[in-house]
Parts: C-alpha cells; structure tokens; sequence
C-alpha cells in the first residue's frame, strides 16, 4: 500500500476505535433468552442459546438486524454460490492445501497471542508449527504437525483480552463480516494486523495485488467451510439472527477459554476467519439438559 493509504488506514483505525470503545461503555445489559439452534440436517434443534445468568447485551439490535439482512443479501447472492462453485470444482485435498496455507501464513499473529496470553509452552508449539510446516510442509500446504497433533489452536487478540478478564461489550453486526463485538473488533481490526507479518511485509513492498488475492483466497476458504451449516440453521431455526447470534457468543467463549469450561458443539466461526466445523458432538442446552446430534 502506499504511505498515504497506510496513513488513511491507521487514522480510520483510531476512529473505529473510539467508536468502539464509546458504544462499549454506552452498552446497556438486557435479558437472556432461549434460542432454537439446529446442530441436526436431518431437522432437530437444540436450545443452545443463554444460560439464565447470561445476557443477550444486544441494544443495537434494530441496526444489527438491517445490517444483517444486508449481508444475507450478499451471501445469498455472491459469496455462497462462489462457495459453492468452489467446493464442487477443487478436489477436498486441495481444498485442505489452501486452509493449511493460509493458516500457516497467520500464524504469527496466534504466536504472539500466545505470548501474550503468557502462554509459553502453546508459544513454542506455535512457532515449532510455523517452522515446520513451512519447510517440510512446503510453505504451509501439508500440516505435518497437524497431522499427528490435531490442528493448531488459532488464538487472536479479542482472546487475548478476554483471557485477561476484560468483557466481550455489545453485540454487532457488522457490514459482510458478520457478528462481532467490540472487544473483538478492536483485536481484529486494530491490533491483529500488527502482528502479521505477511501482510505487513505485503503493505511495505506496494504489492496491494498479493493483498487483494490473499483476501480474496481466503474468503472463499472460509466461507466454503461452512455454507451448508449455515443454510440449514437458516433453514431449521425459528430466529436466524438469534440463532447465529447465540451460536457466536458462545464460540467466542469457547475459543476465549480453550474449550475447558465449556460443553459446546463446535460452531463455525462467523466472523472473520471461519472454518469447517463438525457438528456431530453434543452441547448443553440453555436448559440444562445434555443433547446429542446426528449429522
């Protein structure tokens, strides 16, 4: 990017910020509620939404719905029919090159998380990862760590505050990008981006196209991921908007503490980086009451 964008950037960041942090403080607690969530194709729901101590803290919610409605205008229209075209046209081994890939080239930004998090031993597997999968796994595209260790565990900076104890704010629904918070938008937007070293390396040499197809790449990856889940919860769920709002709130709390306090199904990342989740594990209901899904 030039120094004039960049410098466009970084004033739009500072902006966002303040208005983040202002509509965070400004943000009023609201009552719980019970969601329909679909974790079944064949058609049953589970109630997956807040606990009776939970709170929906969602007071923005007639401009999160128009902007939600927006959004289902562009998955709908574009980004799931790209999705599509790419799922049904790249071989699934191809497919798992192209998340490896663009996995390995975030991984600084979950080292430094680690570090961060002051979680030193999750630090050195991360950079062991990188090292590897770069070399041997040629550039990232075979996970040769992943293959005999599970996947890395991807950390970011709206973790890292919230492993630090500072709360996840108001709910939002931001234009394409979908649903978020303050804490979050401040770690993805803000913070994260200094931490990548590919994009930053991508900034200062001027190549803006590498950007634009490292962006592009990696939308598509994301959203193929999950298409199919999330037309069925649209299809089987009493409130979409509701629904993918529990279903968010509770992956972030998942992420934030590691999966250790948690009884979730995996739920696909609906924001930024999302990814193909199985939904055949069982979750605890708002209620209480253990359920299990069949996919």
């Amino acid at each position: 990017m030039s120094a004039k964008f960049s410098l466009y950037f970084k004033a739009a960041n500072l902006a966002g910020l303040l208005v983040v942090f202002g509509l965070w403080l400004a943000a009023p607690a609201l009552a719980a509620e019970d969601v329909l969530v679909p974790v079944s194709k064949d058609g049953p729901v589970l109630v997956a939404a807040a606990d009776g101590d939970e709170e929906v803290n969602d007071p923005l919610e007639s401009v999160n719905r128009a902007i939600f409605g927006f959004n289902e205008v562009i998955y709908e229209g574009v980004l799931w029919p790209v999705a599509d075209f790419y799922n049904d046209n790249l071989p699934a081994t191809m497919r798992l090159g192209v998340s490896n890939f663009l996995t390995n080239l975030s991984s600084p930004i979950t080292l430094v998380n680690n570090l961060l998090q002051g979680n030193l031993m999750a630090a050195l597997e991360t950079l062991g990862r990188l090292f590897v999968n770069t070399t041997v796994g040629m550039g990232g595209i075979v996970d040769v760590i992943g293959e005999e260790d599970g996947p890395l565990r991807e950390e970011d900076f709206g973790q890292t505050l919230g492993v630090w104890g500072m709360g996840e704010g108001l709910y939002l629904v931001l234009p394409i990008f979908g649903p978020s918070n303050p804490r979050d938008v401040v770690g993805k937007f803000l913070v994260d981006p200094y931490f990548d070293a590919v994009g930053n390396w991508i900034d200062n040499t001027d190549r803006d196209e590498l950007g634009y197809a490292r962006s592009a790449l990696g939308g598509v990856d994301e959203v193929s991921g999950v298409v199919d889940e999330l037309r069925q919860i649209k299809k089987t769920s009493v409130d979409y908007y509701a629904a993918l709002r529990s279903l968010y709130r509770q992956k972030r709390k998942a992420e934030i503490s590691n999966g250790q306090s948690l009884d979730l199904p995996p739920i696909p990342n609906l924001g930024y980086d999302l990814s193909p989740e199985d939904f055949e594990q069982p979750s605890l209901a708002g209620t209480g009451a253990k359920q299990s899904a069949a996919k």
